[in-house]
């Protein structure tokens, strides 16, 4: 295995613990501090959207950890999921609100940043080349 495919797998499975770890933090201990984090105009009750992302979110991991044959598709659904929490983030900075240690604009602005860092890291680790995406081998013998 190259040391590229290890340091795909390594990211990939601290992104599958760390959805695991975040999304049973959604349904147990850290119930309050994710009910923070969404935005009063979502048009759900909070703690539906709280269990419900939740339990994406543990489904997600699960995925990374051990789907194989369809991880591509795990990847790009963990990085749309990445996606469509991000305006919460936004919403939390905006509107000034504590959560998570983040009690400064300053704190809930720099957490942004890494949004788009981890929609990258759950395409990048998932990446696996097609068959036959590989440059053309030249033949024995041919002019260079």
């Amino acid at each position: 295995m190259s040391k590229t495919n290890v340091a795909r797998t390594v990211g990939r499975v601290i992104l599958g613990a760390f959805l695991v770890f975040t999304g049973v933090a959604h349904l147990t201990f850290a119930r309050a501090e994710f009910r923070a984090q969404v935005p009063p105009w979502v048009p759900l009750d909070i703690d539906v959207v709280v269990v419900v992302s939740g339990v994406v979110e543990v489904a997600l991991g699960v995925a990374l950890l051990v789907a194989r044959r369809h991880r591509r598709l795990v990847g790009i659904a963990t990085a749309l999921f990445f996606v469509a929490v991000f305006p919460g983030n936004i919403a939390q900075w905006l509107e000034h609100r504590d959560a998570f240690g983040l009690d400064t604009d300053t704190a809930r602005f720099v957490r942004l940043f890494f949004q788009p860092v981890l929609i990258a890291l759950a395409l990048w680790s998932t990446w696996i080349p097609r068959r036959g995406c590989r440059p053309a081998r030249e033949e024995p013998g041919a002019a260079s």
